[in-house]
């Protein structure tokens, strides 16, 4: 009998510390979400990205869950993240393979990339191997705000995802059916964005509307100027008739008064002629007068009479 007892006592014993056992590798996972997420800001975190169908996942959860037990010795929080409940999650870390393995010290993010092994992931933490991994750098860290973004992103294409299913699955809609009316809405949105936009911008910065008086008085200056150059046309017309006139009677006084200078000039050379002509007849006169008187020294002094004679000189000149 007491050693019945004592078996049982045994029993009951190892089948408590299986169910305490059990229950703190289920507890020691930390379940992670869009809501909780930022508990692994705050001191040393092992975080795993799964997805229930993945079959690498599947292999990995009972290692990772034994390696959650360990948390309590290492100091650390081990943590999960189901990326089809947390899609933003899986943009904002920028899962693109599955399993996905973070460790995280105070809000500073590193990847694991050794070997899917309890061993190494404990000796990944004691022997501090994650300081010579490179560190995520700032623009791609979680907390970014631009990651933020691309995690909303991420939340808008997984809705777009389901709507796909409910309009082929539940409606019977063809896909492309379902696409053509992603498109339709997609043009919808852009345009309403637009519209938003040019509002926004019309309402910061107002366009300043345009006064009516300096319209009016360039339109009374341009009338102005448009009579002013009607009115100028005739009378600059006018002006050069008168110039070109004047210069036509310029030029014919020109002519005449060179037709007189020279009707006078030949008037002139026409008395000089006659004139010479004249002193010479008197002087032939004389000399056949002296001749008769003096026949010795006739001809000497009518040289000398001719030689002085002022038609004579006026020859002599002309020669020079």
């Amino acid at each position: 009998m007491a050693t019945d007892r004592l078996g049982s006592k045994i029993l009951f014993f190892l089948v408590l510390v299986l169910l305490i056992s059990q229950l703190r590798a289920k507890s020691s996972v930390i379940e992670l979400n869009e809501d909780n997420w930022h508990q692994m800001l705050e001191g040393e975190w092992m975080v795993e990205f799964f997805a229930p169908w993945c079959p690498a996942c599947k292999a990995l959860k009972p290692i990772w869950e034994d390696f959650g037990s360990w948390s309590d010795d290492l100091s650390i929080s081990v943590g999960a993240v189901d990326v089809t409940n947390s899609p933003g999650l899986s943009g904002r870390f920028m899962v693109t393979a599955l399993p996905t393995i973070y460790h995280v010290k105070d809000g500073v993010f590193r990847q694991y990339r050794g070997s899917r092994d309890k061993d190494e992931f404990m000796s990944f933490v004691e022997e501090r191997r994650w300081e010579e991994v490179e560190v995520v750098p700032a623009w791609k860290s979680p907390g970014s705000l631009q990651m933020s973004i691309v995690a909303q992103f991420f939340k808008l294409s997984m809705v777009l995802r389901s709507v796909h299913s409910v309009l082929v699955e539940d409606y019977g809609l063809p896909t492309w059916g379902s696409y053509l009316v992603f498109a339709l809405a997609t043009i919808f949105v852009g345009a309403l964005l637009g519209l938003v936009l040019v509002c926004i911008i019309d309402f910061v910065f107002p366009p300043k509307a345009p006064g009516p008086s300096p319209v009016r008085l360039k339109v009374e200056d341009d009338e102005e100027d448009l009579v002013e150059n009607s009115e100028a046309l005739p009378e600059n017309n006018i002006k050069e008739e008168a110039e070109r006139a004047g210069k036509s009677e310029s030029e014919g006084e020109g002519e005449e008064n060179e037709e007189e200078e020279a009707t006078k000039s030949g008037d002139d050379d026409g008395k000089e002629h006659s004139q010479a002509e004249e002193e010479e007849e008197e002087d032939d006169d004389d000399d056949n007068e002296e001749k008769e008187e003096e026949p010795g020294s006739v001809e000497s002094e009518e040289q000398k009479d001719v030689k002085s004679s002022p038609g004579v000189r006026r020859r002599r000149a002309r020669k020079d």
